[in-house]
């Protein structure tokens, strides 16, 4: 049987992806999970395995493409059921990877628990969108089961979601998140040619969802900085002597890895910092778990990797881990649960320089730690005048969830820790 293999919904809001490269060429036999395409999503590449053994038929697309959420990218002969295939979980199963037009009653019936009611009803109320889309109509109030569709095989799109919002919006039984302001933008009927010669290329990628989501923070979030010094030379100098010893094991020991350390200390004496605010609901959710994102400068612009559980990692771990993600982030060969499950994020703004900036808040995280360039400067210590190395630090929090005293604390914990780095273990045997 003939089985069209379409872009799969990531999730996070991910609805559109560039098709980097293909694996394979029209007749090739491939095998169950045999990278068969690579995709750049607005956070990475991501390679995608064949779903059964099976043979290529047709290769619709050609590297460059942009493709949305459901769209056929390899059509493949397989001897596999894939119509039938059933992702097992409590619920109402999902048909793996085919598409809700062609999802018929009777294959809806036999996925579905009999106390879920009628395959009719169901029917009826799967709405053909993508994350993005249903995230929009969130956002506008908008009921999206109510909106017609106007894309391929009924599919609602933004401007669907904008039009109903504009027409009859209805507002959602939620508590209600930020406004999302429609205007025209701000550069219309501006003439760039007019003063010399210009050269244009789409902004797309990750660069796009860069732009994206820097906006909706900063225009979601009140943003407050507070800013403070660290004498670091004591970190410095250990940092210096212990670097042979973890370059023996492969390992880059950095600054970074003991601040992220100092980090979770105090995130676990100041558990509102490693908290988020459910905008749907108004709940403040307190997590339990520390994964700390390290800002890391790509060719394709800012990604931050995830480093998981670093309350259970040594300073050399937390290193190593590090230095792989940021490896794996600049190669573009990053998975995207790699850069996903953040509650806090680091980003060294001072490895290329500087010593003060505002960073911007990786929402729904609360804040974000940017460490600047340390510095030699003549200082005050018991009472005379020493040369010693100083990193400033600054810091960028939610106010609405977090006030300026408890802040200073939180980053008065960080500083006595890197200004006494023994206090922290170090992992180097």
């Amino acid at each position: 049987m003939k089985y069209t293999f379409r872009l799969p919904d990531v999730g996070e809001g991910i609805h559109e992806a560039e098709i980097v490269s293909y694996e394979v060429i029209v007749g090739d036999e491939v095998k169950a999970d045999q990278i068969i395409i690579k995709i750049e999503t607005d956070k990475a590449v991501v390679t995608l395995p064949a779903p059964s053994d099976g043979k290529i038929l047709e290769i619709p697309r050609n590297p460059g493409d942009i493709v949305s959420v459901g769209d056929p990218l390899i059509i493949l002969e397989t001897d596999a059921d894939m119509a039938e295939e059933i992702v097992s979980g409590p619920g109402l199963k999902k048909l793996a990877q085919k598409p809700v037009e062609q999802i018929t009653e009777k294959e809806l019936k036999k996925s579905m628990p009999k106390e879920t009611g009628s395959t009719s009803q169901l029917m009826s109320k799967r709405v053909l969108a993508t994350p993005h889309t249903r995230h929009l109509a969130r956002e506008l109030g908008v009921d999206i089961s109510l909106v017609k569709g106007s894309g391929r095989n009924g599919r609602i799109t933004n401007e669907d979601v904008s039009k109903a919002a504009k027409q009859a919006p209805v507002a959602l039984p939620k508590i209600p998140r930020a406004a999302a302001v429609e205007h025209e933008p701000s550069t219309l009927g501006f003439d760039f040619d007019k003063y010399g010669a210009t050269r244009r290329e789409p902004l797309k990628g990750i660069r796009k969802r860069i732009a994206e989501v820097m906006v909706r923070s900063y225009s979601t979030i009140p943003h407050v900085s507070h800013t403070d010094e660290a004498d670091v030379s004591d970190l410095f100098a250990v940092v210096k002597k212990q670097k042979p010893k973890a370059e023996e094991k492969g390992v880059k020991l950095t600054v970074t890895s003991f601040v992220a350390k100092a980090v979770v200390s105090a995130l676990k004496d100041f558990p509102m910092i490693n908290s988020s605010l459910d905008e749907e609901t108004g709940d403040i959710v307190y997590k339990k778990y520390y994964n700390i994102g390290i800002a890391v400068d790509t060719d394709q612009g800012l990604m931050v990797p995830v480093v998981k559980d670093v309350d259970q990692k040594s300073i050399l771990q937390i290193a190593e881990s590090i230095q792989k993600l940021a490896d794996k982030a600049r190669s573009h060969e990053i998975d995207l649960e790699e850069l996903r499950g953040g509650t806090f994020t680091i980003t060294n703004i001072g490895s290329v320089g500087g010593i003060h900036a505002t960073p911007i808040i990786n929402h729904p995280e609360l804040a974000i730690l940017g460490t600047m360039s340390a510095r030699k400067k003549p200082v005050i210590k018991e009472n005379e005048i020493v040369i010693r190395t100083i990193m400033p630090l600054v810091i960028s929090f939610d106010h609405r969830l977090l006030d300026g005293a408890v802040v200073a604390r939180f980053m008065n914990h960080i500083k006595e820790l890197l200004e006494d780095p023994m206090r922290m273990l170090v992992d180097v045997v």
